[in-house]
Formats: C-alpha cells, structure tokens, sequence
C-alpha cells in the first residue's frame, strides 16, 4: 500500500506548481476592432513582450464582440484589457478601482473620419456633410466610441435630428475594417470609422481606399485605453498595476507599436475619459 501512496504524493507534488503557476497567468484581452486574425497577431506579440517585463504568464484573450470585452473584464476573466474610450468607462464602472493605466500618444487627440462611396459624388469638407441627407449610413460596432458613439453625438449636434432621421437607412457594420469594405463596395454610402484603420489602409495600399474616401472628420477626442483591475496588487504583490503601467509605457518596439499603430504609449488615468462618461451618458449608452 505504500508505493500507490508515495506516487499519488509525488503526482501531486508535480501537478501543484503547474496549478499555481496556471493561477498566476495574467490574462488581458481587447475589443475586436478589427479582424480576429489580425488581432491575434497583433497581441500574442505583446502578451510575449508583457511576460519578459513583469516575469510572470500573460495571455491575450480574443473575445468576439465590444461586451464581450467588458464581461470578460468584469468577470475576473480578464484583468487587463486594450479598450476604446467608451468600453473603458463601461468596464471600470463595473469593476472597483478599475483605472485607465495608459493610452497611445495619438489616443489624446482621436477622430473619426466620415467616408463615402465615390458614386455618392460627396468630397472632403471641414463642414459637416449636410448633402449626405437621406443617404445609407453604417456605423461600427454598437458600443464603439470611434464608430458609433461620437459620431453620433456630431451628427445630432451638426444636424439637430437624430442618426435615423437624418439619413435614409441606419446600420451597424460590427467593426472599422468591416465599415470599410461595406463603404468601399456600395452596399452602404456613407459610413463612420477609427481614423487608424483608415490610415492603416492607405498605408498599406488596400483597394478599398479607392472607392471609400474621406467626407469629414470629427474634433478630436480621449479614446483607447488600457484598463486594469483594482485587485491586481493584492494577487501579484504590492504595485503590481505601476510595474504593468511602466511596461506599457517602455513599449518602445516599432514592431509591437506598429501593430497597434501608435507611437508610443503614454500614462493615463480615469479622469482623462471624463467627456466619453458624459457624452455616454447623454446618448443612454451607459446604465
């Protein structure tokens, strides 16, 4: 009887730290923004990067729509998360002590741009496209700040009525690439997208910049940010959330930064997504 019990000890004696070290994985994840291949790529790169700077596991997390992200977040499923402005707020409203940790340089200043199909014969203006009345129109995903969120505040703000009554048909496309190829192939007229992406596109010479172009863009606004969880410390050890905040912000690798795309990363914090609160409240897109 007593070999079974020494190697159920020595079974067990192997398996515990591997449980352990399972328990310590920091997960993070991000809203799917654009294609899920493409956001696998982009930050399998930094869960690899993370793991060398804090020397603990860190996993990327994909998950398929904008709630989804917060869920994941507020479940505990995720404790750090790559949001837009609006999902950030959203999700430290659920989560005690949640705070914005960093932000890309450009997420200071963000803007949407306003695209159209060339058939529509709408060009670029600083003025708001008043002759896109009664056109189609998509926006992103529901929940997005870039796709739907502030460019629907601009679009009651310009126009006075609302997204539906200003334009012929409404819809939501789901993501900034998908807004995109729907705009670029008619199926929508006039469409609102993440100016990244866009750019990316141009960038990146992608055929649909040819028949998608640029009509407006908004002012600019706080939008992407990371969030962590408040109760970080208390399962990595005291200042745990300042060591992520400090490897975020040291990302300096033009690959890694590229993916995103940003330049770099900057420190942030809750109060600087203050005019996404107020705007989500008075659009009734937060509880």
């Amino acid at each position: 009887m007593r070999t079974p019990i020494r190697l159920l000890l020595s079974a067990l004696a192997l398996t515990l730290p591997i449980a352990a070290q399972a328990q310590d994985t920091l997960y993070f994840s991000a809203i799917p923004d654009e294609d899920e291949t493409r956001l696998s790529e982009r930050f399998d790169k930094v869960a690899d990067y993370l793991t060398d700077e804090l020397g603990v596991p860190v996993e990327f997390v994909p998950v398929k729509s904008y709630p989804a992200a917060v869920t994941a977040f507020r479940n505990d499923q995720v404790q750090l998360a790559w949001f837009g402005g609006l999902s950030g707020v959203q999700a430290r409203m659920l989560v005690p002590d949640a705070r914005a940790i960093a932000q890309g340089d450009e997420d200071q200043n963000f803007v949407t741009y306003f695209i159209a199909n060339t058939k529509t014969g709408l060009t670029e203006s600083d003025d708001f496209p008043m002759a896109a009345k009664g056109m189609s129109f998509t926006f992103g995903a529901k929940t997005s700040t870039s796709g739907r969120l502030m460019p629907e505040y601009h679009i009651r703000e310009e126009t006075g009525q609302a997204p539906e009554d200003f334009f012929g048909r409404v819809g939501f496309s789901g993501d900034h690439s998908q807004t995109l190829r729907l705009v670029a192939s008619g199926a929508w007229q006039v469409g609102a997208l993440n100016f990244s992406v866009y750019d990316q596109a141009v960038a990146d010479g992608a055929p649909e910049v040819e028949t998608a172009r640029i009509i407006w863009k908004t002012p600019p606004y706080p939008d992407y940010n990371w969030t962590i969880r408040g109760d970080v410390d208390a399962r990595w050890g005291e200042g745990f959330a300042d060591r992520v905040q400090a490897a975020l912000i040291g990302m300096d690798d033009p690959d890694l930064l590229a993916a995103f795309p940003r330049s770099a990363f900057i420190a942030a914090t809750n109060d600087d997504y203050a005019p996404i609160e107020t705007i989500g409240q008075q659009l009734d897109l937060l509880e």
